[in-house]
């Protein structure tokens, strides 16, 4: 009688898991150490507050007197969405200024040589525009409260869900430009204002697009930050069902996948 031949139960590989373990880990340290100048220099968050104060202090009440019979009885559940999404706009596509410092210093070159793996820098970084992006956006909602505005809480709690992932994904394409210029501080901001205008302009943010001639409303077809805008102003108008709120939450998950597909590769890249 031949003895029975036991054969070893495979064991299940640990190596993914330990792989998104140390995703995960890694990009909590990058997080919370882009998180440490704000925490020591809240008033940076305060200041960024001034040029959407501007637009709702002087640019308001211009619009009520100008466009109130056009744009319906409250103005305000019309232009503050479109407020909040500028202050997103400008907030996050500047942030890449912030890794030519580091650059310009050697500590991005650190940075590369430690342990953290390089998509998690990424990321790491991107996130960090959520809590600048919400902060802020509060706090405008905050001052216009005692200006009449009354959106709907829970439309108003998901535009700003909403606007920290188009955040996301403007922030992870910031830092993309500034890897592609490296130390060439004018060329970034050659880039940043060239597109940065227009993408604004031609969300309707500002003024209805619906005023404006055929080839203008054709171009804003293809701008993401237009269905952002419009699901902003359905989300807090209360109309949460609406097909604006969906195309809303599908360009801002589309910019964000994309602007983090696009750093990640060059931060890859950044190290060869």
């Amino acid at each position: 009688m031949s003895a029975a031949t036991l054969t070893p139960a495979p064991q299940a590989s640990t190596e993914r898991p330990l792989a998104h373990r140390s995703f995960v880990r890694d990009t909590r340290i990058v997080l919370l150490r882009e998180l440490r100048p704000v925490a020591r220099d809240p008033f940076s968050l305060l200041f960024g507050l001034i040029q959407p104060l501007v637009f709702l202090g002087l640019f308001g009440p211009l619009l009520v007197g100008s466009a109130g019979a056009t744009l319906g009885a409250d103005v305000w559940l019309w232009f503050v969405p479109a407020v909040l999404a500028m202050t997103t706009l400008f907030g996050s596509s500047v942030t890449g200024s912030n890794l030519q410092l580091d650059i310009s210093s050697g500590v991005h070159e650190r940075m590369l040589v430690t342990p953290l793996s390089r998509p998690a820098q990424l990321v790491g970084r991107a996130l960090k525009e959520m809590v600048p992006v919400l902060a802020q956006s509060a706090v405008v909602l905050l001052v216009m409260l005692p200006f009449g505005l009354r959106p709907n809480p829970l439309g108003a709690v998901l535009t700003l869900l909403q606007l920290a992932v188009l955040g996301i994904g403007v922030g992870a394409l910031s830092y993309s430009l500034a890897l592609a210029v490296r130390k060439q501080e004018w060329m970034f901001w050659v880039v940043q204002q060239t597109v940065l205008f227009p993408v604004m302009l031609l969300s309707g943010m500002l003024l209805p697009l619906e005023t404006g001639p055929a080839w203008m409303r054709a171009i804003s077809t293809v701008n993401p930050l237009r269905y952002v805008v419009d699901s902003g102003r359905a989300a807090f108008a209360g109309d949460l069902a609406s097909s604006a709120v969906a195309w809303g939450w599908v360009a801002a998950v589309v910019t964000a996948a994309v602007g983090l597909t696009v750093g990640v590769r060059a931060m890859i890249r950044s190290a060869d």
